[in-house]
């Protein structure tokens, strides 16, 4: 079942409504900062930064770091944000935003019931 409009926004450019990010935007491993001065305290230590994106107070920053693909972005503040943050990431990897469907599984995952 396609998940509505109402339930996942997502931008003319295909992004995601609150992080304006893309699924190739991030990568498997997510560093979570709150206060989005701090994102580039983080990627300046990385050895290249390819993406760099700023939507009010979501700030991400995508690079490699000891040929790692490393994601920092920032929460903002309060439990509202943070809820946006993970949900929204959560749509990222596990939807489809064509179909608006619920990706498979993949395996690796730690999922008893998707074995």
């Amino acid at each position: 079942m396609p998940i509505p409009e109402s339930e996942l926004i997502i931008n003319r450019d295909g992004s995601v409504y609150h992080l304006n990010l893309l699924p190739d935007h991030i990568s498997e491993t997510i560093i979570t900062v709150g206060d989005p001065e701090r994102v580039p305290l983080v990627s300046q230590h990385f050895d290249s930064i390819e993406t760099q994106i700023h939507k009010r107070e979501f700030v991400t920053h995508v690079g490699y770091y000891k040929g790692k693909r490393l994601t920092v972005i920032s929460t903002g503040m309060g439990t509202d944000n943070i809820d946006i943050l993970i949900n929204e990431l959560d749509a990222l990897v596990n939807i489809d935003f064509v179909t608006r469907e619920p990706r498979p599984w993949k395996s690796g995952f730690p999922c008893a019931s998707c074995a």
